[in-house]
Order: structure tokens, then C-alpha cells, then sequence
């Protein structure tokens, strides 16, 4: 049963009545009042997250007892191990189906966080956090309790120790704009600066000529070391509302990133300054480019998913664009897989699908993701072979990639909430290539780790 339905219990008992419900505890209908008034106790809003809660406390009861259940009949670490040994199993997929085991096996812990500062660690709420390449670092976006957002670097050594802490970096630098999207960006060596894009609160009501700002931080700006020796911000300056970055990792655009705007796509190099743009025909929630060649895949607001060759120059109306791929939904979120055959979207329907390049076609659907209007990420595992994407009822659903069979649904630790939904990072290495596997999710103030057992 997917935890995010709420009649699906009422309905098998007794039918839906309008202006009624039924509570199964008492076996009697109740009349439901008008409005949304937060003090009434029987609105059908009320009456939904009192369900939701329900289901999410029987969830973490079950996760605290050890009642987890593979996906999978019969797959256990023994028989999967007599597979591999009588060559029944490939090494590709014995590993496949470990990590599959091991997903299902995961048990929740709280990490303490560490800082220099003793005002930092635990003081504001998590909004996002991105893992660099290694998984050695997570850069963190928090909110502010006065308002805005400020930015920290949390290093991930001390998750291979029985403390379970982490040491978190915080700097001066903060926006009273909301961040909308981050990457990691790389100039002097891999990973060492990372790009923030973020836009005015404002922009949220629709107001779309408020203007926002595209930033590069170094990551040396987040250390223990002298501050007067840090450098300052590398670039920022002011666009359109911006709604997604990306930076590009081929040679032939080195230096190079894009940034997702209303109605347009801005790439800009971030040594010479030049620009180039690109009009599109709706607003760019998510991008990405490819690693072989200088291309770069945008998803909109449309629903429409589009390639552009940066190579080219920029010309009216929309013959540059190459790939064309549909959704029935904004876009909110595209991986591109590592030999650049396929591409993974996820839209405001909850409809999360797998793209062949080749043919334009949908080749695989995930079900079970749950959104309706918020920019979620997707989080894609290839050498492990999993999905991983939290929903708005900020619940995080694992699938497998193979054959889009969902692993696992974990409940949030807080009650749900439009303002508490989790942002996680999943790896096999957190903390570098000795790291330790699992899940790390925050939510509100609290960092947690659900590791292997």
C-alpha cells in the first residue's frame, strides 16, 4: 500500500457518502464542515494528514522493529551467494542484487554535527544538500531564522567512525533570495568551486520580472583556516528569474555553465565572460550537460525536454534545438545515464520515466513518486543500480533500476509538511572511496544516516 493514499482504507469498508466520512474506529459516519479553518476537526484536509500521520508512525514502528521486507521473494543473502558461487549470477548482477538486499536492510541513526562555530551546528533548518563527486563533501543550503539562506560545506570523515559525527564549515556569505538549485562546479581541479542559483521569494507569487543572481563560491571559502586568507565570491551577477544550473565537464566548453531563466537558457563562460542565449518558449526548471560531448538537456515548465550544442551559434526561434522528449508535466528534475544513451525525468505528475536518446521513446516508468508542484531531484545510483527520489509527502522511495521495482518507501522522522521535505544523498562511498555505504537525509535540523547492515 503506498503510504500518500488516504481512502483507500475507507473505501474497502464503506462507501463514500458527499459531505460525509466514514471513521472506521467508531463505524459510524460524520458529517464534514466547510472551509479549511485549521481548528475545525473535520475537514477532508484535516481528516487526510490525520491518516498520512498515522501511516507514517506504523511505518517507523515497523522500521524500529526490524520488519523490513525485500521487494523480492526469496532473496536473501544466502541464496544469493550459492547463485554466484554455482555461476548462476553475473558479477554485475550479484553486486546489483547485494546493494538491492542491503537498501531494504538499512537502519536509521542521527548524526551529530560539529562545528569551529558552536553557533552553527543544529541552529537552522536544512533546504538542500549536494554531494561532490567523491562524496567526501555535502554542500548545504540552511534557512536563516531571520529570513534567507546562508551556505556550509559538511565534511563527511567521521561517518566511518563509531561516533557517527561530522564536522560542518559555515561563511559570511548569505541571500535573502531563495536558492532554487546548486552544483558543483570544477576550475582548478574537480569539484573545488560549486554554482548557486537562486531567485527572489517573490518570484514564488509569480512575479516574474523580480530579478535574481547567478553565484561561483570557491569551496576554500568554507575551512578552518585563517579568514583573512580566504578568497571572495568568483563571479555573481544579475539575470531573470533563474530556475536551474548546470556546469559542463567537456573540454570542447571548458569552463562553462549554464543557467536556467524564464523563457531562456544562459551559458556563459566563466573566464572570458562570454555569453550565449538561447530563447525557448517556457520557463527551464532543470539542466544538464553531457560529459562526451558539449551538449545540454533542459527540461521545462512545458513539459518539453530539449538538447542544445553549445557549439553552435545562437539563433532566432528554435532550430537549434536536436533531442525532443515530452512530458505531460512541468520537468523538475533530468539525470543524463553515464553512456549517454538514455536520460531519466521526473515531473510535477510524479511520473518519473527513462528516455532512449536514440529513438526518443519511453523505454521504463517508476511508479509510486508522488509531487503535484514542487521542484524535486532525482538521485540516480548507477554502479549500485538504484533510484532514489523524495516525494512531496516527503517520503523517500528507493526503485531498482534494472526493471523499476520499488525497493522501499522510508517515512520522514518529522511529521510531513510542505516545509519539511527531506533532500538526501545516497552512496556506496560516503566519505570518500573508504567510506561507508547508505542513505544521509536531512530534514528541519537533524542529519540522519541509514547505513548497511
Amino acid at each position: 500500500e503506498d503510504p500518500s493514499s488516504s481512502s483507500s482504507v475507507q473505501n474497502s469498508v464503506a462507501p463514500e457518502l458527499p459531505g460525509f466520512y466514514y471513521d472506521s474506529e467508531k463505524n459510524r459516519y460524520f458529517r464534514l464542515l466547510p472551509g479549511h479553518n485549521n481548528h475545525n476537526p473535520l475537514t477532508k484536509d484535516s481528516i487526510q494528514h490525520k491518516a498520512m500521520e498515522c501511516k507514517r508512525l506504523r511505518l517507523l514502528e515497523e522500521e524500529e522493529k526490524q520488519k523490513q521486507k525485500t521487494a523480492r521473494a526469496g532473496l536473501n543473502s544466502p541464496v544469493l551467494l550459492q547463485k554466484r558461487q554455482l555461476g548462476l549470477l553475473s558479477s554485475t548482477s550479484y553486486c546489483r542484487l547485494v546493494h538491492e538486499l542491503k537498501v531494504n536492510c538499512m537502519q536509521r541513526r542521527k548524526i551529530e554535527i560539529h562545528s569551529p562555530d558552536s553557533s552553527v551546528a543544529g541552529t537552522n533548518n536544512f533546504k538542500i544538500i549536494v554531494a561532490d563527486v567523491a562524496c567526501e563533501r555535502i554542500f548545504t543550503v540552511n534557512d536563516v531564522e531571520h529570513g534567507g539562506c546562508k551556505y556550509g560545506i559538511i565534511n563527511l570523515s567521521g561517518l566511518g567512525k563509531e561516533s557517527l559525527t561530522v564536522e560542518m564549515y559555515d561563511n559570511l556569505y548569505f541571500t535573502n533570495r531563495k536558492v532554487n538549485s546548486v552544483c558543483w562546479a570544477s576550475l582548478t581541479h574537480p569539484d573545488s568551486h560549486f554554482s548557486l542559483t537562486h531567485f527572489s521569494k517573490l518570484c514564488l507569487m509569480g512575479i516574474a520580472e523580480t530579478p535574481g543572481c547567478a553565484s561561483l563560491l570557491p569551496a576554500s571559502l568554507f575551512s578552518s583556516t585563517n579568514p583573512g586568507d580566504r578568497p571572495g565570491m568568483l563571479c555573481s551577477f544579475k539575470i531573470s528569474t533563474a530556475w536551474s544550473c548546470a556546469w559542463c565537464l567537456n573540454p570542447q566548453a571548458d569552463n562553462c555553465f549554464s543557467t536556467g531563466l524564464t523563457r531562456r537558457v544562459l551559458v556563459t563562460n566563466v573566464v572570458t565572460g562570454h555569453r550565449q542565449t538561447f530563447g525557448t518558449s517556457s520557463d527551464v526548471l532543470a539542466q544538464q550537460f553531457a560529459t562526451q560531448t558539449p551538449v545540454l538537456y533542459n527540461g521545462c515548465r512545458s513539459g518539453e525536454i530539449f538538447s542544445i550544442d553549445v557549439r553552435q551559434r545562437n539563433r532566432k526561434g528554435q532550430s537549434w534545438k536536436a533531442t525532443r522528449l515530452f512530458h505531460g508535466s512541468a520537468v523538475t528534475s533530468i539525470h543524463l545515464m553515464e553512456a549517454e544513451h538514455y536520460l531519466m525525468a521526473a515531473d510535477m505528475a510524479g511520473k518519473i520515466k527513462l528516455w532512449d536518446l536514440r529513438t526518443a521513446k519511453c523505454v521504463k516508468q517508476y511508479k509510486g513518486h508522488h509531487n503535484e508542484y514542487a521542484l524535486l531531484p532525482l538521485h540516480v545510483n548507477e554502479e549500485e543500480g538504484l533510484l532514489t527520489a523524495v516525494g512531496q509527502d516527503c517520503y523517500t522511495r528507493i526503485w531498482s533500476l534494472q526493471d523499476a521495482q520499488l525497493l522501499r518507501t522510508i517515512p520522514s522522522p518529522h511529521p510531513s509538511s510542505k516545509d519539511a521535505i527531506p533532500s538526501v544523498v545516497f552512496s556506496s562511498r560516503l566519505g570518500g572511496s573508504r567510506g561507508v555505504p547508505g542513505l544521509l537525509m536531512a530534514v528541519k535540523q537533524d542529519l540522519y544516516h541509514f547505513s548497511y547492515n
